[in-house]
Order: structure tokens, then sequence, then C-alpha cells
């Protein structure tokens, strides 16, 4: 029979050892759950005395209470479910960490991008790893989990999707770069019309706007309002799952909503998320997004038609060659913009590269997503229970062995 933990095709990991914290196993435990649960009693305290009469009132945080995650009100988590959710953020923030550049050059370049997707993709399998971890056969999910699950990953495989269609878009131009750099090496008038032309083709391509990228906004919204945490209710593993799928979510709403906007050349596509202070990672997160933010906003201002900083460095190099072209009548005059050729040969070199990278990238989260969602799938036919999301009920089915 096909196993019942997601994914089925990992090997189970050792549960995290909680002599990881410094305190043992029942003190740290109990002193958690009470400074937490304190802290739940006195939020909802201020929450309900700061809200005044003429004003409805507002919960505290926007995206639900996350001390209910772990409040008296429902199942205490045991020191081994603290020890794996602990395990769990400390990694995330890590990979946020390693996402903060060193300068702001670094910003947007799609060296930076290719590595934030490759984070992504990390933190997606981690959670494959965390279900294994945490002993939670499909079968016991509950199914606003299954929903959550299968929801987000179709809308993450549709926004793979734009984004490769947009990182094939901007290949495509570059052939017309490479037509114009091989025009540019004749010394023939001919050649150099044709080499102009290709460049005029160039600006023409790369101006143009995708319909996919376009249709961002829907789904990042979806996303967006997908952050709010599922009550759990007599499960404290699920309450772990839905903790660490909340880390995984802002996580991925991030790099999106960034990218998004640097494909889509606005900043009406860039997300600012409000995340709690209670959270290991949040802190990590919290710097990473004001900076990236920051900068998309003010490069947007300046007046370039780009935030990436390799389309940049082309579109530099064929502003300065392509009105010259028309100039240039024998081979002593192309000896002059010699330098500014080989310019756009090298930039066109590093475009063309980081653009492999990053697509390497999107194809390789896009197949993290993929087999996420056909595990879980896979695993709710065999044990027994499929979840019909278009019948909005669960349709019994024979276990395969």
């Amino acid at each position: 029979m096909l196993s019942q933990h997601l994914p089925h095709q990992l090997p189970h990991k050792v549960k995290p050892q909680v002599s990881t914290f410094p305190n043992s196993e029942t003190l740290y435990a109990k002193h958690q759950n009470e400074t937490l649960s304190q802290l739940f009693i006195d939020l909802d305290r201020f929450d309900s005395s700061s809200s005044r009469p003429q004003e409805p009132h507002r919960p505290f945080f926007p995206f639900g209470n996350p001390f209910r995650m772990i409040s008296p009100k429902g199942s205490v988590l045991s020191p081994q479910l603290l020890a794996v959710l602990h395990a769990f953020e400390v990694t995330l923030g890590e990979r946020l960490k390693k996402l903060m550049p060193k300068s702001n050059d670094e910003i947007l370049s799609l060296s930076w991008m290719a590595l934030a997707m490759q984070m992504l993709s990390e933190t997606h399998n981690d959670i494959k790893t965390l279900i294994a971890d945490l002993d939670l056969p499909v079968h016991d999910w509950d199914e606003k989990w299954i929903d959550v699950y299968l929801d987000i990953s179709v809308k993450l495989l549709d926004i793979c999707i734009a984004f490769s269609s947009e990182l094939s878009r901007l290949n495509q131009g570059n052939l017309l770069l490479q037509c114009a750099l091989h025009n540019l090496n004749s010394s023939s008038s001919k050649q150099f019309a044709r080499a102009q032309s290709s460049l005029d083709g160039w600006k023409k391509h790369i101006h143009s706007r995708n319909p996919r990228i376009e249709k961002c906004d829907g789904i990042l919204d979806n996303l967006v309002g997908s952050l709010d945490l599922p009550k759990v209710k007599k499960s404290p593993k699920g309450k772990v799952l839905m903790q660490a799928m909340y880390g995984v979510k802002v996580q991925t709403v991030f790099v999106c909503s960034v990218f998004a906007a640097a494909f889509s050349g606005s900043t009406k596509k860039l997300i600012d998320l409000d995340v709690a202070e209670i959270y290991t990672w949040a802190p990590e997160f919290i710097s990473l997004q004001n900076l990236v933010n920051e900068e998309v906003r003010v490069r947007f201002s300046s007046g370039q038609f780009t935030v990436l900083k390799e389309l940049e460095a082309v579109d530099s190099a064929v502003k300065e060659l392509y009105p010259i072209i028309p100039d240039v009548v024998d081979p002593i005059e192309t000896e002059l913009d010699l330098k500014t050729v080989e310019q756009l040969g090298r930039a066109t070199e590093k475009l063309s590269e980081g653009l492999d990278l990053l697509a390497k990238g999107v194809d390789g989260f896009f197949q993290v997503v993929l087999s996420g969602r056909d595990a879980l799938l896979s695993n709710l036919r065999s044990g027994g229970t499929l979840y019909d999301r278009g019948s909005g009920g669960n349709i019994g089915v024979q276990a395969v062995n």
C-alpha cells in the first residue's frame, strides 16, 4: 500500500531532539506555553479595552491572532512538536537572511532572483519533511488543510507558468540582439542597416507587455487572502502544520510579488505584508521586505523602464549604440564604436546567462510544487478518501494495495 505520509517518496527523518533547547523538555514546554498563554490573554484584554465605543471592534492582528495556535483554549503543544516547529522556523529565518543583499546593486539582479527561487523551493521541500516529521497521515488531515494546500499549489503553478513565459519572451529578444551583434561585426553598410533594424525590433519587443504577467494581480491577491490561518481544533500536529505553512506562504507571496513587479514594470504588484513579530523568522523577513520593496520603488520612480539589473545594462548599451549606426559609412568610423559594440556583447551575454539560470530556478520550483500536489492526491486516493473540491465533499475510494 502506498505510504500515508506526504510526501510518500521522502524518507522519514528522525525527530529533532529537545536537547537543542537550553532548558529541559518539561521546563521549556511549560515556560513556552505559560508565556504565550499570558500574552494571548493580555492581547485580548488590550484589544477589547482599546476599542472605542463609536468604532467597530477590530482584531489586533490583521491575519488573525497567531497566539490561538498554542493557546490554552486548544491543545497544548508537546516539547517534541515545539522542537519540530522551532527547527523549521529557524531554518526559514536563515534562508531569508541569505537573501539580504550586501548592497542595493544586488537587488533584482538575475542571480539574486535565482537565489530567491532556490530558497523558496527549499522552504517548500521543508514542508514535506515537516509533515513526515510530524507523523501526520493524510487521512488524518482536516478538509480545510487539504483545501488550503491544493488551492495554493494550483495558484503557484499558474504563477510559475506566467514567470516562465516572461523569461521565454526575454530570451526571444536576445535572438534579436545576437543578430544585431553579428551584423555589427561587418563593414558593410547593408549589414549595419540590418543591425539597426534588429535593435529596433528588440526595443519594441522588450517594451511590450506579457498578458500572463498582467494577470498575476488576481493570483497574488488570492495568495494574500490565504494568509489567514485556518482554525485548528483538537490537533496539536495540525497547529504546527498551519503555523509552518503560514511562514511558507509569507515567503512565497513576497518573492512572487517582487518578481511580478519586476516583470510587469510596475510597483502596483508589489505587496507589503504586515507580519507579527512573534515568529522566529519575522525580524529577517521584515528587514528583507523593507529593503527590497523600497529599492524597487526608488528605481521605478527614477524613470527606469525595468528594475532588472542585467536588462537595464543591455538597454543602456542599445541606447548608446542605436543612434550612431546610421552615421557609420566606412570601416574607419566603425572602429570608433568598437567599445560600444563590445559593451553590448558583454551585457547581452550576462543577460542570457542570467535568464537561463533563473528559468531553471522557476522550473525547479514548479516541479517542487507539482510533486507535492501529486503526492497529496496520491495519498488521498490510497488512504481511502479523495477530497472532491468540485462537489464540496468526500468521495470514498477503495485503498490501493
